[in-house]
């Protein structure tokens, strides 16, 4: 993880718009290289996901959370607000997942 490259503030339909960088492990966006995503909006209901997995919804549209550590053990409920940094991962033909654990905030 390279702690240099900021944690973006962005909306999840600019999810969408970011690519892989070949050389870099990171994601590039409009100039922008970021490995960690910083996002913020309503737990929702996901069917057929597992219990270290909820989605996100800030308005504009989903991404995946993958929860880990101390992180997949907490009280998570539906409708909750929350903010969130995570490793971002793009998946094709699924909606985004953003990997969310204490070594993704350097702790």
């Amino acid at each position: 993880m390279d702690y240099s490259l900021a944690a973006v503030k962005m909306l999840c339909s600019q999810l969408r718009d970011a690519k892989p960088t070949p050389s870099q492990n990171a994601t590039a966006l409009g100039g922008v290289l970021f490995q960690r995503a910083w996002l913020q909006g309503v737990l929702v209901p996901i069917s057929g996901g597992g219990d270290n997995s909820l989605v996100l919804d800030d308005g504009t549209g989903l991404v995946e959370l993958g929860l880990s550590g101390d992180f997949a053990i907490r009280q998570w409920k539906s409708g909750m607000y929350v903010m969130v940094v995570g490793v971002y991962h793009i998946r094709t033909g699924d909606i985004p997942l953003l990997k969310v654990n204490m070594k993704t905030l350097g702790l």
